[in-house]
């Protein structure tokens, strides 16, 4: 029996390079895949992607999802994506950030559309789409506002989405409306899957990457202060304690290929919280064990004043530029204009509440049972970020 194709929208994000990178090392097992097409909007060649040089990968880069008419978009995957026809598993991860909230929600709606139709259209051997949403479908980016009473922790795929009016705000009901209907009569399978803030590697810059944006300010402060310094925590007393289920890309990515390969026609339409492990853990327990991994010794926050991420880095640019002559770093990764500047200390300061994931949906309903623990995730991030010389 043939392998496997799987398909990969938004390939060099930073979900879908853990997509791409557990295919290439043949998860689950070897010889069930066949190819793997990593579609990237930004062009990405095979050395920089970090990603093994292996004859399954087919990197296709300049597919604007939202470019031309249905026809020209069918078109285009037809005559760069090789043997589309024979892709049988979807994974929908692209995203196209907006600081105009309407047009991020129309753009994001139509790219999915499209591109979901198009594989419908030219593969009939399809027979699983993925669309992953995220903790926002429990309205934690709410803040205060977010729906305690109406969800509360731990968080679980059956609650009743948001209320009017942050429910008419969030992309991701449209899409699923659509998909919902759209996917009734066909004969392939789909899920939903739901990580909170991704823990990942990226190759090409990254509109939000949490974990980038720490390697480059522990490397940092490492560099000004010395081994063995201390490294208050750069966010609040509150968000310090609370709790929250870490979802790293390569733990997302074994997860829904699990899910993909193994969940029944009875299942279709499921929705599943994806992330390492059952049990929550918050920063006061993960801070000093990012910052042994760079020889410094994490601290509790102050009582005010938290460091800000970015005011630190911004004043210390100069120490970065020497560095990155001095270790042959990859320029222009500090300061990149591809980053949302500030989005960290969103979350490290506003995310203040408990807002663990319920897992039992996962790990007693699926049979998949990998945990991974903190230094496993972050420790993969930041020893992928080293070889490909991003930071020291």
């Amino acid at each position: 029996m043939p392998g496997k194709s799987a398909l990969v929208f938004g390939a060099s994000g930073v979900t879908g390079w853990s997509f791409v990178n557990e295919i290439l090392h043949d998860y689950p097992n070897k010889g069930v895949w066949d190819k793997v097409h990593a579609l990237t909007n930004r062009p990405l060649s095979q050395e920089a992607s970090a990603w093994p040089n292996d004859p399954k990968l087919n990197i296709v880069s300049g597919i604007d999802l939202l470019k031309g008419s249905q026809e020209d978009l069918e078109q285009e995957l037809k005559s760069k994506v090789e043997s589309v026809d024979k892709v049988t598993h979807v994974y929908y991860l692209a995203y196209k950030a907006d600081t105009d909230v309407q047009k991020e929600l129309e753009d994001a709606v139509a790219m999915f559309k499209r591109s979901t139709t198009a594989m419908d259209h030219l593969s009939p051997v399809l027979e699983f789409v993925v669309l992953q949403t995220g903790a926002k479908m429990y309205g934690c980016h709410l803040l205060e506002n977010h729906p305690a009473e109406s969800m509360p922790v731990p968080l679980a795929e059956d609650y009743p989405r948001l209320k009017p009016p942050y429910h008419d705000l969030l992309f991701y009901h449209p899409q699923l409306d659509w998909l919902t209907a759209y996917a009734k009569t066909k004969p392939w399978n789909w899920c939903e899957t739901r990580p909170d803030i991704i823990i990942g590697f990226v190759p090409n810059q990254n509109f939000y990457s949490l974990g980038t944006v720490l390697a480059i300010f522990l490397s940092l402060y490492r560099e000004v202060s010395g081994p063995g310094a201390k490294v208050p925590f750069p966010g609040t007393t509150k968000s310090w304690t609370a709790k929250s289920n870490d979802s790293s890309s390569d733990m997302i990515a074994r997860q829904t290929l699990h899910l993909s390969l193994t969940l029944p026609p009875s299942r279709k339409g499921d929705a599943f919280n994806v992330a390492d492990a059952r049990n929550p853990e918050s920063w006061s327990t993960k801070w000093p064990q990012l910052c042994t991994h760079f020889d410094l010794v994490g601290q509790a926050p102050p009582q005010s004043h938290p460091l800000e991420i970015r005011k630190y880095i911004s004043d210390h640019m100069s120490t970065w530029r020497r560095m990155e002559d001095q270790y042959g770093l990859r320029p222009g990764i500090a300061d990149s204009d591809m980053t949302f500047k500030g989005f960290e200390y969103f979350l490290l300061t506003q995310f203040d509440f408990d807002r663990q994931y319920n897992m039992d949906k996962l790990y007693t309903t699926t049979g998949f049972a990998e945990e991974r623990s903190t230094m496993q995730a972050w420790g993969a991030l930041f020893d992928r970020m080293r070889a490909a010389k991003l930071i020291p």
